[in-house]
């Protein structure tokens, strides 16, 4: 029994060790420009344009639906203006935990766009709240490209892809 015990202690701070790890290091590298939305809002909002700031090969392993890539290595301004001309259109960016969207959001500011959010903890917390992800032939999957190992530390919950 006390053994039970141990496990279920060690496996709730496991779980809560990831959510705080996104916590700081969001706190650390964003400077929070560019408001968050978190998974559960951006679950319940409808009409909303969703970018991708990863690269192809993290966008064909999972995304968002209905997710446009953009990317952040190759990302082009020209595209985004293409792909979205009201520029009070709401726009959420993510990445794998909500860095590189941060990035990108900055560049959306910069272009004109008025209503720019970054979701809270990427594809990871989505991942971590059970909601569905889609791989490049558009069916659900589990898999979640973690751009590396280091980062691949903080998703909890899936499959992780290197």
């Amino acid at each position: 029994m006390r053994f039970l015990l141990y496990i279920a202690l060690f496996l709730i701070s496991w779980s809560s060790i990831g959510q705080s790890s996104i916590d700081s290091i969001l706190e650390k590298y964003n400077t929070e420009k560019i408001p968050y939305i978190t998974v559960e809002d951006l679950a319940a909002v409808e009409n909303v344009t969703i970018l991708d700031t990863r690269e192809t090969h993290e966008f064909e392993v999972s995304h968002l639906k209905n997710a446009i890539k953009v990317g952040y290595d190759h990302f082009s301004a020209d595209s985004v203006l293409q792909a979205i001309p009201d520029k009070e259109k709401v726009v959420v960016v993510y990445c794998s935990v909500g860095i590189r969207s941060e990035d990108i959001g900055n560049r959306l500011k910069e272009l004109g766009y008025q209503n720019v959010f970054n979701l809270y903890g990427g594809i990871f917390e989505w991942k971590h709240k059970d909601l569905p992800l889609y791989n490049k032939k558009e069916q659900t999957t589990d898999s979640v490209h973690v751009f590396s190992k280091e980062w691949g530390t903080y998703l909890l919950k899936g499959i992780k892809v290197y």
